[in-house]
């Protein structure tokens, strides 16, 4: 039914861009973030730059959204006019999110919902819900988007690298990555998400322009064959660094359709610190 009323609802950590937020009126679920005098909404009441500032003398926790908070959102859906929600969350192998969020049941306040597990961490997770917000706009059917929202999901690849592993570890994100990697050696893991949404090593690098030479080069090589992609390169304070790599990526793969970039939300912030590069490719067909 082309007349049907879909909502997409994704959490902060989708890190999906305000402007594509605005377009397609997506509901935000925010993480908390937690120094040990106060509590905020991710990219709410706290932003990166705040985040920075402050890890001199404090590196924050994270935590879910609260209940309380996912059960207004869905009653302002509701409120809305929608009848149907599209959910997508990052990787339940990194957070509790998808699974708060689900246990809310295939129909909260009344509204048909599909939850999607992306797998993916960040804008990985994001350009799935973009591709929702593309699909509503044609006009397809609730189950035609959530069927090709979770095709969009398991052709999405997010490339990352970090200045220091020290916060990964810090808040138990670490996954299959290993903590010593290469200390003495300077030898840089180019870190991605496996099938299961855990951190894991694709390879390894030694300094920093190098392992971030190469997961360039993997995220191009993901794309090989696609004749629809979009892409991406985020930072966490390494603009400098993410306007050369965008650059890099557009001359090398020119038939984009959608190239984000910008810096990633606070609670990301939290748990890989300052220097984060994360390249991106969402194959389409």
């Amino acid at each position: 039914m082309a007349d049907e009323k879909i909502a997409i609802l994704v959490d902060s950590c989708c890190d999906v861009p305000k402007d594509y937020r605005d377009k397609y009126k997506m509901y935000v679920v925010p993480l908390t973030i937690i120094y040990k005098d106060a509590e905020y909404r991710d990219g709410i009441d706290i932003q990166p730059e705040d985040v920075f500032a402050r890890f001199s003398t404090e590196i924050p926790s994270t935590s879910l959204p609260s209940p309380s908070t996912v059960r207004d959102v869905f009653k302002r859906i509701k409120a809305d006019g929608y009848e149907k929600v599209v959910v997508v969350t990052i990787s339940s192998g990194l957070s509790g999110t998808y699974e708060l969020i689900r246990g809310f049941g295939p129909a909260p306040e009344g509204l048909e919902t599909h939850y999607i597990d992306t797998k993916n961490i960040g804008i990985g997770s994001g350009f799935s819900a973009i591709r929702a917000g593309e699909l509503i706009e044609k006009g397809l059917p609730f189950d035609d988007v959530c069927r090709q929202v979770e095709e969009a999901a398991l052709h999405t690849t997010l490339l990352f690298c970090v200045s220091t592993l020290e916060y990964l570890m810090k808040g138990g994100r670490i996954g299959l990555v290993s903590g010593m990697l290469g200390t003495m050696l300077d030898l840089k893991p180019v870190i991605s998400c496996n099938k299961d949404g855990i951190y894991y090593t694709v390879a390894k690098a030694r300094g920093r322009k190098k392992s971030l030479a190469l997961a360039l080069e993997k995220a191009v090589e993901f794309e090989a064959g696609a004749k629809e992609y979009n892409i991406t390169v985020m930072h966490g304070a390494a603009k400098e660094e993410a306007d050369e790599l965008l650059a890099a990526l557009k001359a090398r793969l020119p038939d984009y359709r959608i190239a984000i970039e910008g810096q990633i939300t606070p609670a990301l912030v939290v748990h890989t610190g300052p220097g984060l590069i994360g390249i991106g490719i969402q194959r389409l067909s």
